[in-house]
């Protein structure tokens, strides 16, 4: 029997984790925590073999919590923040799920932990290999916060049908509202997928996805995108836009 400790400031992040440990009944949870301070009191009380940690927490982070730790149990980071990944294997933790996880991503992770029990050197070898194989799948942004007002808002970078330059700015326009960046245009391309997003424009980007039809005259071309909007491919990016017609 191996004892667990779950470490997420959200509620359902927990229930889920219980209910994919109930696959695997020699990890029982002895105990959880919604916050960092209360996390470390856990750690040194019951002492568990394994802990799962989210990183970003009120009171201590996931890497402070660590900080505060005499010995460090075994490791499971599950967290929607990929950019601590690297710091999470310097810290030799057993895997990094990255929110959302799905039970066969969850259960290969026990498989790592297994590993690690059974022949640690290996186990280390083949997460790393499986942790840049992830990186690389999940290199692009998913979802992306945006200022708007006070606030910030949270678009799904699918959901973007183009981008316009406004000066030092960008224009996100999406199928329900125009929201400004305050990255240029050219920092923004960097962070798309090419895939999907493509420079049509020094001034315009757009998903390809949303494009309804192109009207070419001689060696111009419109493209008209699914919300009415048209948008011209200057001459310098039209290669581009030639590359994609078959």
């Amino acid at each position: 029997m191996q004892k667990v400790i779950l470490i997420d400031d959200e509620a359902p992040a927990r229930q889920l984790l219980r209910e994919y440990l109930t696959r695997h009944p020699e990890l029982v949870v002895v105990g959880e925590a919604n916050n960092g301070v209360d996390a470390v009191r856990l750690i040194k009380e019951l002492r568990p073999e394994l802990i799962f940690l989210d990183v970003q927490m009120p009171g201590l982070t996931g890497l402070e919590v660590l900080t505060h730790l005499d010995e460090l149990p075994l490791i499971i980071f599950a967290t929607a923040f990929d950019q601590y990944a690297l710091k999470a294997f310097e810290l030799h933790a057993v895997d990094y799920l990255l929110k959302p996880y799905t039970r066969e991503r969850f259960d290969a992770a026990i498989s790592h932990l297994n590993k690690r029990l059974h022949q640690p050197q290996e186990a280390v070898l083949q997460l790393t290999q499986a942790m840049m194989d992830e990186k690389e799948k999940n290199a692009y942004p998913g979802k992306i916060l945006v200022a708007k007002g006070n606030k910030l808002v949270a678009v799904n970078v699918a959901d973007i049908q183009y981008i316009s330059a406004e000066g030092d700015y960008s224009s996100l326009i999406t199928s329900g509202q125009r929201l400004l960046s305050q990255h240029g245009i050219g920092q923004i391309e960097t962070k798309l997928d090419p895939q999907f997003f493509l420079r049509i424009h020094r001034s315009t980007i757009i998903n390809i996805n949303y494009v309804k039809e192109v009207f070419r005259e001689g060696h111009i071309y419109d493209v008209r995108m699914q919300n009415g909007n048209t948008v011209r491919v200057s001459r310098s990016y039209a290669q581009k836009v030639k590359e994609i017609i078959f």
